[in-house]
């Protein structure tokens, strides 16, 4: 395959104009068909018959040593013969990149049967006498093949394909062949392409099959034929405009496809199919279908799997195709194929636009994650032509600069912030592989509900978040709460390999919250008015929370009172902004606070009364129901007077409530009014309150003898 620089300086801007499409690239098929002509340029050059060519399936035993077996074969005469030169009947020889026109490679990937081409391709490290079958066989099945014969009847060359056969019917001539390539190999197995040279005429040189245009007919044909007899059908074609050139052409309605689109067996593209009619359904000329199967090596190059799922990310520029930009996205399409790295598509273009200064308006993703299943069956779904480098970019940025700056996950002077940090979980210190994550799925992986791969299926949420991300498409907040909280309770069971309440988790799904709805993004939709303000981007500055040493403390007050008012407030799905009592806003505050209560007093039992077994544990996420809310806010406030009480006693008089910042705004949401005729739903009450258990463990001074986030929240490390 041509370089980057070798590819520019073999086609020039005039030649490589005439090569492409004319029209904007306006679906699948033209991307494919614009790799595929790409492809076969950067391999087999242009012309008629380079597209058939498969340069790629013999690519590995190029400038190998016994990799290319030729019987030669004279019809320059009466009647056609073995070559009797100083040469003989067979040659063996290496096969190199100038030989990959004049051999003229077509696979047919099937496990029996011939190639398209006269040249075949043994097996591994065949012996030399079934090497020997196949070199004879280019004669006796090859030329006798009935797409083969048809079309030498109907070329003016034909003749030479019809004279090895008749010289296949000779046996003394095959005996010859077979002890010749015995021979020539003296014992040894070899990996090699079986093919033929001819001399046609008397003072001529024996040419390759290549470069004689009976031979590329004949492979032409007999691999078109395959295009219209897959899946059974005696005949898919038909006379139809081309879905892909716009001209009136021979359609084919089986042709292969790169991503296994538009098969017999794929029924959601084909409903009610008529595999006889499918070209009217579907169709695409003959050389178009050709140059599209070209494509596969650079669709593959784009390609990666997650969640069991195959997910194509297919590099395009929006427009018709110039040779400005044909030229940088074979640039992109060349690292895909060759970089051995891990990089996904999407990071590989995001350097290349650094570097080349690309228009990131005009670069654009075909993106579909594929569901393979048994029986060559597929399921596509989550697809877009409209995939922008933004969407992953600007949600690896945003999730960044969140956790670096934003108040929330930032501590100011001697107090720490609302959410707990700590280096050890991806999601909550800034990370320069963060567009990996998010491209990969990876992001989504660590907060979302935990699957085997080995079930996955089309409704994966993890799959449709990762679309959603990728194409710029919204993701239901409903889907992202109850995703959220059957994470948070799978961790928090009894059989669970994790210690301890999941703070840091729910720390990491909240911080992808706020980055999903970041206002640049909006990839955070819901059609429920009641869940709309968890939607919108949370306004927490840098830095900014209230200095605490100027707060002046005066009965009972404390630092934490400035710092929870600001979370709230700041934190839209929280705010009482335009809020009144019975909102759902107010019951989800109203749950918050309860887990902050919970996590506050969790921890002094903790880490003050020494109990293994805390409020946190006596209340998990999963026990959290609108029913039992006001009886767990009853207990939780009793238990935290009673230690107000133990601490007046211990300390000659206690300052005001223990934790009375949360006791006082939570008597106002929980206890009146009553929580009974409550609207909020499960998941937001259960994801809110287990969002403010964390708020709370994490709601102390540095100085408090648990400066350690890590050791205020035992939980495994991410």
């Amino acid at each position: 395959m041509l370089s980057p620089k070798a590819f520019r300086e073999a086609y020039s801007e005039t030649e490589l104009d005439e090569e492409l499409p004319d029209s904007p690239i306006g679906s699948l098929r033209d991307i494919q068909y614009l790799y595929g002509k790409l492809y076969t340029l950067a391999t087999t050059g242009g012309g008629e018959y380079a597209p058939y060519l498969t340069p790629d399936a013999a690519g590995d035993i190029i400038d190998t040593d016994d990799s290319l077996i030729a019987v030669r074969i004279d019809v320059s005469g009466d009647e056609p013969t073995l070559a009797d030169d100083m040469i003989g009947p067979v040659q063996v020889t290496r096969y190199t990149e100038t030989l990959v026109q004049n051999v003229g490679h077509c696979k047919y990937p099937a496990a029996r049967g011939i190639d398209h081409s006269v040249t075949h391709q043994a097996g591994r490290n065949s012996d030399p006498e079934k090497l020997a079958r196949y070199a004879k066989e280019r004669l006796t099945k090859w030329a006798t093949d009935d797409v083969v014969t048809n079309a030498a009847t109907e070329h003016p060359d034909g003749w030479i394909i019809e004279d090895l056969a008749a010289l296949g019917t000779d046996e003394a001539t095959l005996e010859d062949i077979e002890d010749a390539v015995v021979t020539r190999l003296g014992g040894e197995s070899t990996t090699a392409l079986l093919t033929v040279q001819i001399k046609t005429e008397p003072n001529g040189d024996y040419r390759w099959p290549g470069q004689i245009d009976a031979f590329r007919e004949a492979m032409r044909q007999r691999k078109l034929s395959k295009l219209v007899t897959k899946n059974k059908a005696d005949d898919s074609s038909g006379d139809a405009t081309d879905i892909v050139t716009g001209r009136s052409a021979r359609t084919v309605g089986t042709s292969e496809d790169p991503q296994n689109y538009f098969l017999g067996k794929q029924l959601e593209k084909f409903p009610g199919l008529d595999i006889e009619e499918a070209w009217r359904s579907h169709p695409i000329s003959e050389d178009a279908a050709v140059t599209v199967m070209n494509a596969e090596t650079f669709v593959e190059a784009c390609t990666y799997r997650t969640f069991g799922t195959k997910v194509y990310s297919l590099p395009y520029f929006f427009g018709r195709p110039t040779p400005e930009k044909a030229y940088e996205l074979y640039k992109l399409l060349y690292q895909a194929a060759t970089d051995e790295g891990k990089d996904t598509p999407i990071e590989d273009a995001y350097e290349r636009q650094r570097e080349a200064d690309i228009d990131e308006t005009d670069l654009r993703f075909y993106v579909s994650a594929v569901m393979p299943h048994q029986m060559s069956r597929y399921d596509v779904f989550g697809e877009t032509l409209n995939g922008r480098l933004q969407y992953p970019r600007e949600l690896a940025f945003t999730h960044n600069r969140l956790v670096d700056v934003a108040s929330a996950f930032n501590s100011i002077d001697d107090w720490t912030p609302p959410m707990p940090t700590t280096d050890s979980w991806g999601l909550l210190a800034s990370d320069n592989n963060r567009l990996n994550s998010v491209s990969t799925g990876w992001y989504f992986y660590q907060t979302f509900a935990e699957r085997d791969d080995a079930d996955a299926d089309a409704d994966d949420p993890r799959i449709e978040a990762l679309v959603s991300v990728l194409s710029g498409d919204t993701i239901a907040v409903e889907t992202l709460l109850e995703e959220y909280v059957q994470r948070i309770i799978d961790e928090q069971t009894d059989d669970s390999e994790h210690e301890g309440f999941p703070s840091f988790l729910v720390a990491s799904q909240f911080a992808q919250l706020c980055s999903l709805a970041d206002g640049k993004l909006e990839l955070v939709t819901t059609n429920d008015s009641a869940k709309e303000p968890i939607t919108r981007e949370p306004t927490y500055e840098e830095h900014t929370m209230p200095d605490f040493e100027e707060i002046a403390i005066t009965d009972g007050g404390n630092p934490a009172d400035a710092k929870l008012e600001s979370f709230i407030e700041n934190t839209p799905a929280l705010s009482s902004t335009g809020d009144s009592e019975g909102t759902v806003a107010n019951q989800r505050r109203g749950a918050f606070l309860l887990g902050a209560l919970v996590g506050d007093i969790g921890s002094y039992q903790e880490y003050s009364e020494d109990r293994s077994t805390t409020l946190v544990d006596q209340y998990p996420v999963k026990s959290i129901t609108q029913s039992r809310i006001k009886k767990v806010a009853q207990e939780t406030i009793a238990k935290t007077l009673t230690y107000t009480r133990q601490e007046k006693k211990q300390q000659n008089g206690y300052p005001g409530t223990k934790a009375d910042h949360i006791v006082d705004r939570l008597r106002e949401t929980i206890l009146d009014p009553e929580p009974d005729n409550w609207q909020i739903d499960t998941d937001d009450l259960r994801f809110y309150y287990a969002l403010g258990v964390t708020y709370g463990m994490n709601d102390h001074p540095w100085d408090n003898g648990a400066q350690d986030d890590e050791a205020t929240t035992p939980e495994e490390e991410h």
